[in-house]
C-alpha cells in the first residue's frame, strides 16, 4: 500500500512514496504536480512484476514518477519509451530511474497520448484516465487507446492496461475483440469507492447506468478492477 511522508524545505523532490509490486519495494521521490498512484496504478504493477519482458521494447503511455517503468526494467525489458505530456514530470521519472539504477536504453517523450508517430513496439502499458479523464466522453482515453493500438504495436504485440468495471468491460472486451486483438485477463481486484467519486454528481449517475458496474457491500461502493493483456493478431490488416 502506497505512503507518503511529507518533507518540509525547498526541495525538488518534495515528496516521498513507498510502494511495494511483488518482490519489489520502491522507494520514489515525487515532485508536487506529479500524480501518485491510485488502487489502478497498484494492481497494475502488481501484474507487471509477473511479466517477464526480456528482449522486449516496451512503451509505456503516462508514465509519472516512473515506478511501473522500473519494475518493467527489472523484469527484464531490453529498452523503453516513456511518455507525459509535460518535460518536468518526465525530468522526474528520469531520476527515479536512475536512482534504481536502470542503465537499460530509454527515450523519453513529450506526447499528447497515442499521438506517436514512426516506431512500433513489442509491448504497450499504461494507466488510461477515465473517472478524472478531464473529458465529456470519459471513456475517450480507453477508446483512443484500442482504437490506435495497431499504430504503436508490431504484430503479436501486447497491450497490457488497467480498466475499472464503471467503465463498461463488456464493451471494452468488444471493440478489443473488432479491433483484432486476443484478450485475456490477468489479474482482478476490487476495492472501495473513493471519496472523489462521490464529488461528481454526473459521475455517480453515469455509472450507475453500466451494468455490474459497482457492487454494494455493508452500504459501501466498490468496484472491479481488471488487468488486460490483448495481443495484436498477425494476421490481420492493421
Amino acid at each position: 500500500m502506497e505512503k507518503v511522508i511529507e518533507r518540509k524545505g525547498n526541495n525538488l523532490y518534495p515528496s516521498n512514496l513507498k510502494v511495494k509490486f511483488g518482490n519489489y519495494d520502491l522507494d520514489l521521490d515525487v515532485p508536487a504536480g506529479v500524480w501518485n498512484p491510485t488502487p489502478h496504478g497498484i494492481h497494475l504493477g502488481n501484474m507487471l512484476a509477473k511479466i517477464d519482458f526480456t528482449g522486449k521494447h516496451v512503451l509505456e503511455l503516462g508514465t509519472g514518477c516512473g515506478l511501473h517503468a522500473i519494475v518493467i526494467a527489472e523484469q527484464g525489458a531490453a529498452k523503453l519509451t516513456l511518455t507525459e505530456i509535460d518535460e518536468p514530470i518526465l525530468k522526474n521519472a528520469r531520476h527515479n530511474l536512475k536512482k534504481y539504477g536502470c542503465d537499460l536504453p530509454v527515450a523519453y517523450i513529450v506526447a499528447d497520448w497515442t499521438n506517436l508517430e514512426g516506431e512500433k513496439y513489442d509491448v504497450l502499458v499504461t494507466n488510461p484516465p477515465f473517472t478524472k479523464s478531464g473529458k465529456i466522453y470519459r471513456r475517450y482515453f480507453i477508446d483512443t487507446l484500442i482504437l490506435n493500438a495497431h499504430k504503436l504495436l508490431k504484430p503479436g504485440g501486447e497491450l497490457i492496461f488497467i480498466h475499472s468495471s464503471m467503465a463498461n468491460i463488456p464493451r471494452s472486451i468488444k471493440m478489443m475483440e473488432e479491433n483484432g486483438m486476443e484478450v485475456e485477463i490477468i489479474g482482478e481486484t476490487s476495492g472501495p469507492f473513493r471519496k472523489y467519486y462521490f464529488e461528481d454528481a454526473k459521475y455517480m449517475k453515469d455509472i450507475a447506468s453500466i451494468p455490474n458496474g459497482y457492487t454494494m457491500i455493508d452500504g459501501k461502493h466498490y468496484e472491479r478492477l481488471m488487468v488486460f493483456r490483448a495481443t495484436l493478431k498477425t494476421n490481420e490488416n492493421c
